[in-house]
């Protein structure tokens, strides 16, 4: 579960150092090679609307196995992409397939786990799995400089092959019954279902904001380090790390600590770490402080805070309805990545000559993660 949920991570964040050298192999601008990033996203969270109802009807197994196959056939399609346009499509194909681990692996865990120790299990699947993009843009920029901006398609293509492969020998069904029967309505009855309860909403809409800084920052960091920095990618690729072992930090406390704190506690400091990492941001950037290392080291805060939150509130969202466990899977999972997907496009074309809108759209974010957690939690009280 570990190594195909880190699929789609690996594949998007892969992509970002070549995004520059791509401008001038297609003879582009920026703006139009970001859309390979926010189609990504978008086909990304749309897919998970209908990958979590497929597998409450015929299994998490078979829905894995043709997500890592259709993979695939994106990475083929980038890696022969003659034009951005079928590059677009390619990578549109990849997160297709992607998104079946992705949601998969929270549908899985939830099937064998309650809700704390679902929180406790995903934070350490996604500690260990965020190893995947901590390494990936170094490794992009690497392989980019060693060969070309093919280079990382090519080791998304095998890695998603010997996953495929792997899955066929050992990955058994989690889910023992009873089987959802087939159709529109009765998917859309299940989504309906879960937008009314408040619960499921609270936590949904939360990891969503709180993702969505991280989510400007893969919109914009390239960037605003490359462009107005002076970075360059393999740099871009170094400092990355700051904000993934953050996050890694996040996940392995919440794995010891979720059992004993419980989710409503580790939800509550994340947005707290967020936010305190959101408004030192925009004070680096107002007194004029604005540098690599305030900008990656509020990206790492913020990172934390992600890594302590979004399993508790994974977990609690995907708890909302024990009869709809996909389908809540697979509906959190598409509001997560579509208001990624809108921040990042958005922080991508409104840059040209200041880093003010990647500064205020992400202290944005973790602010209103903060207010929808306390919202929520003095509603109840």
């Amino acid at each position: 579960m570990i190594v195909f949920s880190a699929i789609g991570p690996m594949a998007l964040n892969i992509f970002f150092p070549s995004m520059p050298s791509m401008m001038k192999v297609f003879d582009t601008d920026y703006g139009t090679v970001q859309f390979a990033l926010t189609l990504y996203l978008t086909a990304l969270a749309m897919a998970q609307l209908f990958v979590g109802p497929i597998s409450d009807r015929v299994g998490r197994r078979p829905v894995v196995l043709w997500g890592m196959g259709i993979c695939m056939a994106g990475s083929l399609t980038c890696i022969f992409a003659p034009t951005i346009g079928v590059l677009i499509m390619g990578r549109i194909l990849q997160a297709l397939g992607a998104s079946t681990g992705m949601v998969m692996a929270r549908s899985m865990i939830r099937d064998m786990h309650g809700l704390d120790k679902a929180a406790s299990m995903i934070g350490y699947v996604t500690m260990v799995m965020v190893v995947a993009p901590m390494v990936s843009p170094t490794l992009g920029a690497l392989l980019e400089k060693a060969f070309d901006w093919r280079a990382g398609f090519v080791l998304v293509l095998f890695v998603t092959a010997g996953v495929l492969a792997v899955s066929v020998s050992i990955l058994g069904e989690t889910h023992k019954g009873p089987y959802e029967a087939a159709g529109i309505g009765r998917m859309l009855g299940a989504f309906v279902t879960l937008l009314k309860q408040r619960r499921f909403n609270r936590h949904a809409f939360q990891i969503s904001l709180s993702s969505a800084a991280f989510f400007t920052f893969l919109g914009g960091a390239p960037y605003v380090s490359i462009q107005l920095l002076g970075m360059s990618g393999v740099e871009y690729g170094l400092y990355f790390m700051v904000a993934s072992l953050s996050y890694m930090a996040g996940n392995f406390t919440t794995g010891r600590m979720s059992e004993r704190w419980g989710s409503d506690r580790l939800i509550t400091l994340g947005t707290s770490v967020g936010l305190l990492g959101g408004l030192m941001l925009a004070l680096a950037y107002v007194s004029d402080h604005f540098t690599p290392v305030s900008l990656f080291g509020c990206m790492g805060m913020i990172a934390l805070g992600n890594g302590l939150c979004l399993p508790s509130g994974t977990a609690s969202a995907i708890s909302a309805d024990k009869n709809h466990i996909g389908a809540a899977a697979g509906l959190s999972g598409f509001l997560q990545m579509a208001t990624g997907a809108l921040a990042s496009y958005t922080v991508g074309i409104m840059l040209s000559d200041s880093a003010f809108p990647l500064v205020a759209m992400m202290a944005s974010s973790v602010a209103l993660a903060f207010i929808v957690n306390l919202i929520s939690l003095n509603h109840r009280a």
